[in-house]
């Protein structure tokens, strides 16, 4: 008996993947087309035949108790072993044997839409309205690809195997590979009379309405998935998903940014001064803010709990309101003396200059602005 261990070059331990390697790199020495020759021929069926003992687990271990691992039929290249072996050993497939008809039914292609909404839907949710164009069922053979009252009949030409088998001649024999039956296209059996409106496919396009339920907080890129809303399957198969991905328009007042929304407010350099109450609009309506005495170009005032909803989780953002101070032109002659009277009262006739560092001379606002710009 061989030492099919010797041949393969591997311990008598060896796992089924360090044999699967072992011989891939002998074959691949040994095959004919690299290496001809009656000698490497004979040399490529001893590995060969090794490979179908120590491959397989009850050869083996039949040849590991000392036994014939064929059962005792004389042993040599070929018995029990078959070209899809081979192709096993070098691609992690099979080549022949029976695999059985392929189903017509197959499930939908998922679908991906794009949604514009705008900057309060996105705040507070809503519902939009889309319309898409999709592959759905068939209502005229209800999915089945054939005219009402026909069917299928089995294919004729692989007999409803769904695959057709070949015989070539080789150096190891004869071999037996199969392929997909063209005549049916793997089905096993043929559409006798296909639906006119689906062209025996078993699904039409159509446009058709959905309404969406938009959450609150939602923001550029978020995709919202429709389970069932794809591309319907063909012959009746399950439809794929559908997703929405949501795009959220700019808007003219306010800018977003995380949870939270900001905004500015232009008030006269006298009420910045003096303090005020100003009105401010939101998403939520009217409201008003206190501006404090002695209030700086740049300085915020924060309304807590008017911002975008939280998209996980309970609350809103805040909106933060920056305040930008106006400073007054086109003066009367009483107006620029009663400014000049303020200057000289507090002493700032003649001001002084102080330098800031670069950038920091138009307050927190300007710095806000500056980040949405990318700066």
């Amino acid at each position: 008996m061989n030492d099919y261990y010797a041949d393969l070059g591997v311990s008598r331990d060896a796992s089924a993947e360090d044999i699967k390697r072992a011989y891939r790199k002998k074959a691949r020495q040994l095959h004919p087309d690299v290496n001809p020759g009656a000698e490497a021929e004979s040399e490529f069926k001893r590995v060969s035949q090794a490979y179908d003992v120590l491959s397989d687990d009850g050869k083996r271990a039949a040849y590991d108790r000392g036994q014939d691992p064929y059962g005792g039929a004389s042993g040599g290249f070929g018995q029990g072993f078959t070209f899809s072996d081979i192709m096993d050993a070098f691609f992690g497939g099979t080549a022949a044997g029976s695999r059985g008809p392929r189903s017509r039914v197959q499930r939908g292609h998922d679908a991906l839409v794009r949604l514009d909404v705008d900057l309060r839907t996105a705040v507070f949710g809503g519902e939009e309205t889309l319309t898409i164009d999709t592959a759905i069922r068939c209502s005229t053979c209800t999915g089945s690809g054939a005219q009402p009252g026909s069917g299928t009949r089995t294919c004729e030409v692989c007999a409803g195997r769904g695959e057709v088998q070949q015989v070539q001649r080789s150096f190891l024999g004869q071999v037996m590979t199969s392929r997909p039956c063209q005549a049916c296209r793997g089905y096993g059996d043929v559409i006798e009379h296909p639906c006119f409106d689906c062209s025996g496919e078993g699904r039409v396009r159509t446009r058709r309405d959905l309404t969406l339920k938009v959450p609150g907080g939602v923001d550029s890129g978020t995709r919202i998935q429709l389970a069932g809303e794809g591309e319907a399957g063909p012959y009746g198969g399950a439809p794929g998903d559908l997703y929405v991905e949501v795009a959220v328009e700019p808007h003219d007042t306010f800018a977003r940014r995380g949870d939270d929304l900001h905004c500015t407010v232009e008030l006269p350099m006298t009420a910045a001064a003096l303090g005020a109450t100003l009105p401010v609009e939101t998403f939520d309506g009217p409201t008003e803010i206190d501006v404090e005495e002695g209030t700086q170009p740049g300085e915020t005032v924060t309304l807590a709990e008017h911002g975008v909803t939280h998209l996980r989780g309970g609350g809103r953002g805040d909106l933060v309101v920056h305040l930008d101070v106006r400073t007054p032109t086109r003066l009367t002659e009483e107006q620029r003396e009663l400014l000049a009277r303020l200057a000289e009262d507090r002493g700032e006739s003649r001001p002084e200059a102080r330098m800031a560092a670069a950038g920091h001379g138009h307050g927190r606002a300007g710095k806000f602005w500056d980040a949405l710009r990318g700066r």
